[in-house]
């Protein structure tokens, strides 16, 4: 629940420090600009907020790491509802009204996530998880975006240390394996989730350890 808090506060306040340029620019997902991106974190906040309200009573059927479809095709950006993001973004035209609209959204994500009982169950996408491995789970999620976020913006702020080593020790587990020791926590989310391409030091290395990429997470 705490890696929750702390990297969701540290995404949110990462987007309200951005300039209104900033929002043009590349981000790390494929083909999409910042602007996007931040429009696909207000989409996740009300996912949140609609996954807390949906109390389950039948047992788990996924954790936090089986909650993810995993595939080794990196998405193509033909997904329609990746192609609706791209209009909604558009069609605030101004940046202050979508860094507004994920701030309203995304802090009563964060109470209702603070506010849950972590033994609790709740339904999405048809499966039933604990709370805690529903939040656990967005902890990669909110990680992996907040480098994206980042990743052409050299002077906003990077994700929390417990966050990486969380979102990392959670891809470990989808892999199934350990990621090399020598990989940092960042590159290990990057290289592992096809953000980067590995180096042929790290390709040898991830070879080495059985480890298979890229780890294409839906």
């Amino acid at each position: 629940m705490d890696d929750f808090s702390r990297s969701w506060t540290a995404l949110r306040a990462a987007v309200a420090g951005l300039a209104d340029e900033d929002f043009a620019r590349p981000s790390g997902c494929a083909d999409w600009l910042v602007r996007d991106l931040v429009c696909h974190l207000v989409i996740d906040a009300q996912d949140v907020l609609i996954t807390l309200a949906t109390p389950a009573d039948s047992p788990p059927t996924r954790d936090a790491a089986t909650y993810w479809e995993v595939s080794d095709t990196p998405p193509t950006g033909d997904d329609p509802l990746d192609a609706l993001t791209v209009r909604l973004a558009a069609a605030y035209g101004d940046p202050g009204l979508l860094a507004f609209h994920l701030d309203d959204v995304g802090s009563a994500a964060g109470r209702a996530a603070a506010l849950a009982d972590p033994g609790g169950r709740v339904s999405t996408r048809g499966e039933v998880l604990t709370v805690a491995d529903y939040l656990s789970a967005y902890v990669l999620e909110w990680t992996l975006h907040h480098l994206d976020l980042v990743a052409r913006l050299p002077r906003a702020p990077r994700p929390p240390e417990e966050g990486l080593a969380a979102a990392r020790a959670l891809l470990e587990r989808i892999a199934g394996t350990p990621f090399p020791a020598a990989l940092s926590d960042t590159d290990a989310l990057l290289v592992g989730t096809g953000r980067r391409a590995p180096s042929a030091a790290e390709s040898t290395a991830l070879s080495g350890a059985g480890v298979r990429i890229p780890l294409s997470l839906g």
